[in-house]
């Protein structure tokens, strides 16, 4: 039995299986992500989140970090020097201060994880300056937060909890579709941008449901 299932806290060890399950989806799923980008951005978003992702990995492995802060630092760090675009800050930016906001230990409480989460995607917001209904990540996001939220104060174990924001994040990523991009790259095409979906909220849907199913034990 792992330890997901035997606490309700995100230790490094869950959270080291979660970037390393993330890493491999987005290895999987880089050309549906790259195919994505292609039609309303740069055409490089999954080729450069993998690229990211296996820099994370390898990071991991020479220098594992020793506690949650240090674990967040590492990760955003290398996102923000590997990842080109704005997808390599936004997402440095969501890790960074994800780590600011995490307690200094080796685990994190539901609770302090969806601080830390919150916390991190608020810098997203006031980097990027997105709301929802932008055609952006923050459209996964949102709702994944309203979900962990509803869930954790309904009385949900996190890896229930978790399960709801990453479903929510699906839905969420899916409804860009009819949305005219209002930021980065993709709102420049204005209505040409309806029709598709946003790759940043997608990589997002993806990150989130990795990070429950490492919750639940699942591991690359």
């Amino acid at each position: 039995m792992t330890d997901a299932a035997t606490t309700d806290a995100v230790t490094l060890e869950i959270l080291d299986r979660w970037v390393r399950l993330g890493a491999a989806r987005l290895d999987a799923e880089a050309d549906r992500l790259t195919a994505l980008d292609s039609a309303i951005g740069d055409a490089d978003h999954g080729t450069n989140m993998h690229r990211g992702f296996t820099a994370i990995v390898a990071k991991l492995d020479a220098t594992p970090p020793q506690t949650v802060p240090e674990f967040f630092k590492a990760v955003g760090m290398t996102l923000v020097s590997k990842v080109g675009g704005a997808s390599g800050s936004l997402y440095g930016t969501l890790f960074l201060d994800m780590g600011k906001n995490a307690p200094d230990g080796t685990s994190l409480s539901a609770v302090e994880w969806a601080h830390a989460l919150s916390a991190g995607v608020a810098a997203v917001v006031a980097r990027g300056h997105a709301q929802p209904g932008d055609k952006t990540m923050i459209d996964a996001f949102g709702p994944a937060l309203d979900a962990l939220d509803r869930a954790l104060a309904g009385g949900a174990t996190l890896a229930a909890a978790a399960g709801a924001a990453a479903d929510a994040a699906e839905r969420g990523s899916a409804d860009t579709e009819p949305l005219v991009a209002r930021k980065g790259r993709a709102s420049y095409l204005g209505e040409r941008s309806v029709g598709h979906i946003d790759p940043g909220s997608a990589s997002t849907a993806l990150l989130l449901r990795a990070f429950a199913d490492a919750l639940a034990g699942e591991a690359a």
